[in-house]
């Protein structure tokens, strides 16, 4: 994934006025529980990046207004993040339906992947909540590689959707590490949810293979120099995507290190038993296979990178029984790219046919 047009980092380093000082490492052990650190101190602070908003200027189809929440870094030394959502709803009360969906993009996106889908959603009566994750799109980004975990990054998105937002009757739609992050939602807090559509995602354990695409992902996004997000959606498409499509992809990353979130997201997924977010997910699993929540699997013909993970949500969750799971005909990993209004239409008749 070695890139040919390089994005020039014109952007200096910011960081939040909580934020100064370096990241004592505090990622998972190996049995996924975290090292004892004795006092947390100023030294201790997590340093953290922030995108200059004027890289978000005229973003080709993308109108929507930021809006922005605090929550815990979790270094134990008060640093908080800022976290960036959209949040577009009918412009007439008297229209909305009363659902809302929860968009939650993947790596290395941010919810500028869904402007094709949100819009026909809205019209349709709904409210819809697309977050960026914590180092993607508008979000913080804290700059040490290491302060992103699997668990951390579960962490930061419920304290998000549910603490400083306080979703509830949510229909979540989760691509990609949107599934990883938002099932373990889901498992958590069932009751929070009343329906999900999944779409080009999966929920490993560590104890599956997930097959040649996932290596060679592994190894393109640890030696792509540089590593361009833009690049990556577009490879990951039917459609080619317009040049400056691509640079809102990587407006969000201004330079090298604004992008450690992305690079260590592939190292995150467990790929042997022994993972550290092996156990957690496991338990996960034990709930999720025993909910009813109407689960959807909306998935794309041409897409390279999930392997069997549509088989695998499909036939253990008990609420994607007996359903018509459908197939988006010519598009690839980012269906949002190639049939936004598509999966928009198919979100919709889910919520009609369920509620």
């Amino acid at each position: 994934m070695t890139g040919t047009e390089a994005r020039s980092g014109a952007a200096a380093h910011t960081s939040h006025p909580a934020s100064t000082g370096a990241m004592t490492e505090r990622s998972e052990g190996i049995d996924g529980t975290a090292p004892r650190v004795d006092s947390p101190t100023k030294e201790d602070a997590m340093a953290v990046l922030r995108t200059p908003e004027e890289r978000f200027a005229d973003l080709p189809g993308h109108p929507f207004a930021p809006h922005y929440v605090e929550i815990d870094a979790g270094d134990g030394a008060g640093t908080r993040l800022r976290v960036h959502y959209v949040d577009e709803r009918p412009g007439d009360p008297a229209t909305a339906s009363g659902e809302t969906v929860l968009l939650l993009h993947g790596e290395p996106s941010w919810s500028y992947l869904y402007r094709h889908v949100i819009p026909p959603l809205v019209a349709a009566g709904h409210r819809c909540v697309a977050p960026d994750l914590v180092g993607f799109g508008r979000s913080d980004k804290p700059a040490d590689r290491f302060a992103y975990t699997y668990q951390r990054h579960v962490d930061w998105l419920t304290e998000t959707v549910f603490d400083r937002l306080d979703l509830h009757g949510v229909t979540m739609v989760c691509h990609d590490w949107g599934g990883l992050l938002g099932l373990r939602l889901l498992a958590a807090s069932p009751d929070r949810f009343r329906r999900v559509v999944a779409t080009n995602t999966l929920f490993p354990t560590g104890d599956e293979s997930l097959g040649d695409a996932y290596a060679t992902w592994l190894q393109l996004s640890q030696r792509a120099n540089p590593f361009e997000p833009g690049q990556v959606v577009d490879r990951g498409t039917v459609t080619e995507l317009d040049p400056a499509v691509r640079a809102a992809y990587d407006a969000p990353f201004p330079d090298e290190s604004y992008v450690q979130g992305a690079r260590q997201f592939p190292l995150l997924v467990p790929i042997a038993p022994f993972d550290a977010a092996a156990p957690a997910n496991r338990a996960a699993w034990a709930v999720l296979e025993t909910l009813r929540t109407p689960f959807l699997c909306a998935f794309s013909d041409k897409d390279y990178g999930v392997g069997d993970g549509e088989r695998m949500l499909r036939t253990r969750i008990p609420g994607a029984a007996g359903r018509a799971h459908p197939t988006i005909t010519n598009a690839g990993h980012f269906v949002q790219e190639d049939r936004g209004p598509e999966l928009a239409a198919v979100i919709d008749g889910f919520i009609g046919s369920t509620r």
